[in-house]
């Protein structure tokens, strides 16, 4: 396949499926140069993978419709890069805590973000993305399969319904911090602490979040390539001692 005019720097990117998508040398430099802007240590593997999913998010969202953002580079920026802006932090979290086989779930993951993207970026993470949606939960279980993520699941559920013990319960833009953390709450594991990917600082959540709810930190983010706030809330429940 020829580039396309103007366009010196294409090349063919395969998706897992063998499907050829068109994608530009300039998107895997943004990539590349975003990472390294985040501080992040990813190898041309994970770079891979990040393009590969992109990919499949492109081929899906045709059927699925799991993003309302179209044009691959908006994807790489709005979605990617977003979601990766919460590797770094996450992976300091981890780090912190030590411990051997951590989970995390992902709620509300529609088409994988950030779940997709933790998995890519943290392979000794279990990931699981939850979704009351059944095609999103089956485009994450063919995701795992094309990209070759075995740390990454898709549960087709409602959060409240699920009971097993997770260290990280995260969210992007899901619903209220107050709800977040009540419908999840059953799934958080007595040390476990809730990550919720906010834009601007929720001030008015953050004041009618319940007394069972602990803020421990909200920390800012900043994501390359998009002029927006965006930070995380960092949360865990606060811990009855008995009398």
């Amino acid at each position: 396949m020829s580039a396309a005019p103007g366009r010196s720097q294409a090349s063919l990117h395969r998706s897992p499926e063998g499907e050829g998508i068109q994608v530009s040398g300039e998107l895997l430099g943004e990539l590349r140069a975003g990472a390294q802007a985040l501080g992040l240590s990813l190898n041309e593997a994970q770079l891979a993978k990040l393009l590969d999913y992109l990919a499949l998010l492109q081929k899906w969202n045709k059927v699925y419709n799991l993003t309302a953002v179209r044009d691959p580079q908006e994807m790489l920026r709005q979605h990617l890069l977003d979601s990766l802006a919460a590797v770094g932090p996450l992976r300091r979290h981890l780090a912190q805590v030590g411990l051997e086989a951590p989970r995390l779930l992902d709620v509300g993951s529609g088409g994988g973000l950030p779940g997709v993207v933790f998995a890519v970026c943290c392979p000794g993470l279990d990931v699981n993305c939850v979704d009351t949606v059944g095609k999103k939960s089956a485009f994450i279980q063919q995701a795992a399969v094309a990209l070759k993520l075995p740390n990454l699941h898709g549960i087709h559920a409602r959060v409240e319904t699920l009971v097993a013990a997770f260290d990280v319960v995260s969210c992007r833009a899901f619903a209220s911090l107050a709800d977040f953390a009540n419908w999840s709450r059953g799934a958080l594991a007595p040390h476990g602490v809730w990550l919720a990917m906010k834009g601007k600082r929720p001030t008015d959540e953050l004041e009618v979040l319940p007394a069972a709810v602990q803020v421990f930190h909200v920390e800012q983010l900043a994501v390359p390539g998009l002029d927006a706030e965006r930070c995380i809330v960092w949360m865990r429940p606060v811990q009855v001692r008995p009398a």
